[in-house]
């Protein structure tokens, strides 16, 4: 059976998702073009080889709506006959994007493709695109829809996890994450530049290396109002045992609104042959799952328990987790129900600390375990995402 081979997986620096962030001034097309273009050069590839441009996009509309993976390797200056199309798996676009990939390779429908993702949450608001399940009353009463933010809190309030425990969790993702920005662990970040070559940002600059436990204490409830507006009575409808939820999620405890693209290079092994290319990584099995709704945040962990079985491995064959960090009580959860320790999870800090720039998560997640991976000699990294609707995804990856 032929196999997907990773040959690169790069993404841009992530920044502040506002009209004042230091990626606001980028087009969406152009922070993805510009990882697409560095593919080009650094291997001197042949672009009409690549069968199709694959980029998950949470909200496909206006700057970056259309089938914007197409549009991007047009504007990326790749050849005609290169196809493109976008995806919307919410925040699992990404890595949804780089699997599709790989079947597509597997198969042998493509023998090259790029996958990854693109979101300028500053260009286009998160929820710009509207939904059905949030908006229609009819619908989100019958299906039990709740903001994510109340689910985090659900989640916490079930488990039992403190004010206190989140903020610890979010200040040892600020701290694993500065301390990689400082060595340079993130190999895969490619800096952003304007079209005269400058550079416009180099590097992740969300991360707050000075975050305290007092700081992160001081900051209130994100999601205390919307649950006194009856979105908490919806919880406990649905999960009777609560007689009052904790709201514990904060700005700091939670992923941050960022902008920011990934690029995944993704062909077979005889592709790599015919070029030159070495492989870094092979993706050796994916899973996708769905769970209960109203929580909907649970996924990671029944994903990550399938793509095991799919692989033929166990929680300890694992070297190094990503783990999404929707919010803290998330990748919490997914600790208590896979066992994972903690000190193979999110080694490098993770979205509270760096943000998460939704339908490009996933494809991100992906480079940064092959750095890490390379850089201890581990051998399977396992990246996974929560969704919404109650989904999850994981994907297992070999260094190779």
């Amino acid at each position: 059976m032929t196999q997907a081979f990773i040959y690169d997986a790069v993404r841009t620096p992530r920044s502040k998702g506002k009209p004042d962030g230091g990626l606001n001034e980028v087009k969406p097309v152009d922070l993805a073009a510009g990882l697409l273009i560095h593919l080009q050069r650094r291997f001197d590839l042949d672009t009409s080889l690549v069968g199709d441009v694959i980029l998950g996009c949470a909200d496909p509309l206006k700057a970056q709506g259309g089938a914007i993976g197409k549009t991007v390797a047009m504007q990326a200056g790749w050849a005609e006959t290169v196809s493109g199309l976008q995806l919307d798996r919410y925040c699992g676009s990404g890595l949804e994007a780089v699997n599709i990939g790989a079947m597509k390779v597997i198969a042998g429908v493509e023998d090259m493709v790029v996958s990854g993702g693109v979101e300028s949450m500053s260009q286009v608001p998160i929820a710009s695109g509207g939904s059905a399940w949030v908006s229609d009353p009819a619908i989100n009463i019958k299906t039990g829809y709740l903001p994510q933010g109340i689910g985090a809190d659900l989640i916490a309030t079930l488990d039992g996890y403190s004010r206190e425990d989140v903020d610890a969790f979010a200040l040892q993702s600020q701290q694993r994450a500065a301390k990689a920005r400082a060595e340079g662990y993130f190999k895969s970040v490619v800096p952003v530049t304007d079209m005269h070559g400058r550079v416009i940002l180099a590097e992740d600059d969300f991360i707050k290396p000075d975050s305290t436990m007092a700081i992160l204490g001081s900051l209130k409830p994100s999601f205390a109002q919307m649950g006194a507006m009856g979105m908490d009575q919806i919880a406990q409808k649905r999960y009777p045992e609560v007689e009052k939820i904790d709201h514990v999620h904060t700005p700091g405890n939670s992923s941050g609104i960022v902008d920011g693209a990934s690029a995944v290079l993704i062909g077979s092994e005889q592709i790599g042959k015919d070029l030159g290319l070495t492989p870094r990584g092979r993706i050796v099995a994916m899973a996708n799952v769905s769970t209960e709704p109203t929580i909907m945040l649970t996924g990671p962990a029944p994903a990550t328990m399938k793509v095991l079985k799919k692989a033929g491995l166990s929680i300890d064959d694992i070297d190094l987790f990503e783990v999404n960090e929707a919010f803290a009580s998330v990748v919490m959860r997914f600790m208590r129900d896979t066992g994972a320790p903690a000190e193979k999870v999110n080694v490098n800090g993770g979205a509270i600390a760096m943000g998460h720039p939704l339908g490009a998560t996933g494809g991100m997640l992906v480079g940064t375990v092959l750095d890490e991976l390379e850089r201890r000699g581990g051998r399977y990294g396992l990246c996974t995402l929560c969704i919404g609707a109650g989904m999850g995804i994981a994907t297992i990856i070999e260094r190779v």
